[in-house]
């Protein structure tokens, strides 16, 4: 397209809209790609066609690390269930009084959510596994499961930035001529006012018990009847992941799944420091989540085969059938890479960005760029890429208008995580409502007026520091 317009923003929005209408995740996805080819293929059906499939495959060609991972977290998922672990760690953890209750259930969910920053996949993944089997035993929502680890997953990692995250932000900022990113992301987090709101209002419904809207129906009918899910809800996870029983004989015990997880835990910081030749900051997030995931499952099928619980044919069924369950998780997650595709190449970016150019008193542009930098998220399913288009504007802005650098920044920052929080085609929706066990439109559904409220407090914050400087 020679100039962005308002056709950029209709692909994700009917990916949305299909999604809310149908519940039907892959459905809605592939709508919204083939309407994005068909903008930029001027209407010719056959092109959009061929171009929707070779966009499927240009979108695993990209990101094979985060797909691969996604399929074998089904295969780590599935040898702890079967060597006893999940169980175990679940019947320790109230034998021992350290959870007995679902406010207790909650608040590990949390703490493991707040400990976990070192990437946001890996948080929803452990806080999730952890957290599910004690959910379903004191009858609370996999709902409300999917929205503590939503909100603890990319809200933690951009406030303690020791990740791929602060380096991403680091590096965009080394490209704008910041001699100091370091120190320009450490002021913005103070100001981040979503990501503190986020965390603030995960922490306050998890444990005080109140909910309302949707959230508080799906924890009412989790308390009154049992039903974690609702009827005819599709968890992304299939039950044979998710389901995967102790095998007979298998000694119900802790550390059949806290080995394994610290085990995933300890290799994304070995692969970063070997990927990033001793640097932290400089490794590939991508390869190293990978390893991990390969020695967490190598490590779950080991522990196994020396308890004697499975045997070597029962490891490698295990191994296919846990893979095999992820099909959903990661068809959903290859349409989301599509789809943002598609969003890049039609600019949708560009076009809402250009919002922000408009004349407007300097004290209303942190605002202005919280909001319009959520709309981008929110309508291309990514905060780094929204970072890498809005903070190229934010940053000269913020020179141009006198405006506190660490102000715009946290704005730019704010934004990118509240409208990947509300998107139903985010990665990290995704897979909190993978690791939660949830139906992903469910999950946006309760979760979205808890995103609002935080969206809200931080329009208010970003107006106020916006008159104060």
């Amino acid at each position: 397209m020679s100039e962005p317009g308002f056709l950029s923003v209709l692909p994700p929005l009917l990916a949305i809209l299909v999604a809310l209408l149908t519940r039907q995740a892959v459905l809605a996805l592939l709508a919204g790609v083939l309407f994005g080819e068909l903008v930029l293929g001027s209407g010719a059906i056959f092109g959009a066609l061929a171009g929707t499939v070779d966009r499927v495959v240009q979108a695993f060609a990209d990101n094979p690390s985060i797909l691969l991972f996604s399929t074998l977290v089904g295969a780590v998922l599935t040898l702890v269930g079967r060597i006893g672990g999940v169980s175990g760690f679940a019947k320790w953890m109230v034998r021992r009084g350290l959870v007995s209750s679902g406010r207790g259930a909650q608040a590990l969910a949390l703490l493991l959510g707040l400990g976990i920053f070192v990437e946001s996949s890996i948080t929803c993944l452990v806080s999730g596994t952890a957290a599910r089997p004690l959910f379903d035993r004191f009858r609370l929502s996999r709902e409300k499961l999917a929205y503590l680890t939503d909100s603890t997953s990319a809200p933690v990692c951009i406030l303690i930035p020791l990740n791929a995250w602060g380096a991403l932000v680091i590096a965009i900022l080394g490209t704008l001529g910041i001699e100091s990113g370091v120190a320009l992301l450490a002021a913005s987090i103070p100001l981040n006012f979503y990501a503190l709101a986020a965390l603030a209002l995960a922490f306050f419904f998890g444990l005080s018990g109140r909910d309302f809207g949707p959230m508080k129906r799906a924890q009412t009918r989790a308390r009154e009847t049992g039903q974690v899910l609702r009827p005819g809800a599709r968890p992304l996870a299939s039950t044979e992941v998710l389901g995967a029983g102790p095998a007979p004989g298998a000694r119900e015990q802790p550390s059949s799944m806290v080995v394994p997880l610290a085990v995933l835990l300890v290799m994304i910081f070995v692969g970063l420091l070997i990927t990033g030749e001793g640097n932290l900051l400089q490794g590939n997030g991508g390869t190293s989540v990978l390893w991990a995931v390969l020695a967490a499952t190598l490590v779950a099928a080991g522990m196994g085969l020396a308890q004697r619980v499975i045997s070597l044919q029962d490891t490698v069924d295990l191994v296919l059938k846990g893979a095999g369950g992820m099909v959903p998780v990661v068809t959903v997650l290859l349409l989301s890479f599509a789809i943002s595709g598609v969003a890049r190449d039609l600019e949708t970016g560009v076009y809402l960005a250009g919002i922000a150019d408009a004349a407007m008193p300097a004290w209303l542009v942190p605002a202005v760029l919280f909001v319009v930098t959520s709309a981008v998220a929110f309508s291309t399913g990514t905060s780094w890429g929204t970072f890498a288009i809005m903070l190229p504007i934010a940053i000269p802005a913020a020179a141009a208008l006198g405006l506190d650098a660490p102000l715009v920044v946290g704005a730019v920052l704010s934004g990118g995580i509240f409208g990947d929080h509300c998107s139903p085609i985010s990665d990290t929706t995704i897979i909190a409502s993978m690791a939660s066990g949830s139906d992903l439109v469910d999950h946006v559904n309760t979760q979205l007026p808890y995103a609002l409220l935080g969206g809200g407090a931080a329009v208010i914050g970003f107006l106020a520091a916006g008159l104060l400087t």
